[in-house]
């Protein structure tokens, strides 16, 4: 399917790996430019190469998104080096276990800049060049802004945040045509996951247990499935679509899991 994606750029963030990796990768097999800005130049260079040797474009871009001087050199790296940007992916974070009690103000707050600030920073050094191309933004976030967790006070208010900011972006950005959605993932096995699912007691136990709750076929979420919806919402076939937050998880969120046993 053609989504008419030939050499727009976009920008993802925590494109090298998991969720911005399929993404990225996606983006590139549609025709368009990855921009892939993350933390680590090596894992960055590395999913660009790849996308290069299947013959896409790609470029990478090393940042600490949780400085906003790295957010605004993203911004204007990408325009210098293609002279415009058509999306912008947000989609670096992690799910960093900053709780009430085990937590603490100064940890709260860094939770905070860590997975939320750069939400905003970068959409806002990226408007004008949205603007100029009637682009649009996805947020990718996560079920626990619906859900809660446990002991993941920083995150779950960063991803209900993200949520929160997708219908206020949307709304401010109608005169300029400009779409902003999110995308709600669940139970996604990536990097990040696997290194959380090992460090539990059980961690295979565990993994079964949460696996037997996901209603639909009993399975988790592929990174590529997150990739599919969002690229999609990038692409001008959802041109009428904005302020939506879009569950991508098997029905985990919403529908009763006691439906599954």
């Amino acid at each position: 399917m053609n989504l008419g994606l030939q050499d727009k750029v976009v920008i993802v963030t925590g494109g090298a790996k998991g969720i911005g990796e399929a993404i990225a990768k996606l983006i590139a097999a549609e025709g368009g430019i990855a921009v892939i800005a993350g933390r680590k130049a090596e894992d960055n260079e590395k999913t660009v190469t790849a996308i290069r040797q299947q013959g896409g474009k790609a470029f990478g871009i090393q940042a600490e998104l949780g400085k906003p001087e790295d957010c605004k050199k993203v911004i204007d790296t990408t325009v210098k080096e293609f002279g415009k940007i058509d999306g912008l992916i947000n989609n670096a974070g992690a799910n960093d276990g900053v709780g009430l009690e085990s937590g603490s103000p100064e940890k709260f707050m860094a939770s905070l800049q860590n997975n939320l600030s750069h939400y905003y920073n970068l959409a806002h050094y990226a408007l004008p060049y949205l603007k100029a191309t009637k682009g649009n933004i996805v947020n990718i976030g996560s079920k626990v802004a619906t859900t809660g967790q446990g002991n993941t006070s920083g995150y779950a208010a960063s991803k209900g945040a993200i949520n929160a900011l997708t219908r206020e972006w949307a709304v401010e950005l109608l005169p300029h045509s400009v779409r902003v959605n999110t995308v709600i993932p669940a139970e996604v096995w990536t990097p990040l996951y696997e290194t959380w699912i090992s460090s539990l007691p059980n961690p295979q136990e565990k993994l079964k247990s949460i696996v037997s709750k996901i209603p639909l076929e009993h399975r988790m979420t592929t990174s590529e499935e997150i990739a599919a919806m969002t690229v999609f919402l990038l692409s001008s076939l959802s041109s009428h679509t904005t302020g939506q937050i879009v569950y991508v998880d098997g029905g985990y969120t919403h529908l009763d899991r006691s439906i599954s046993e």
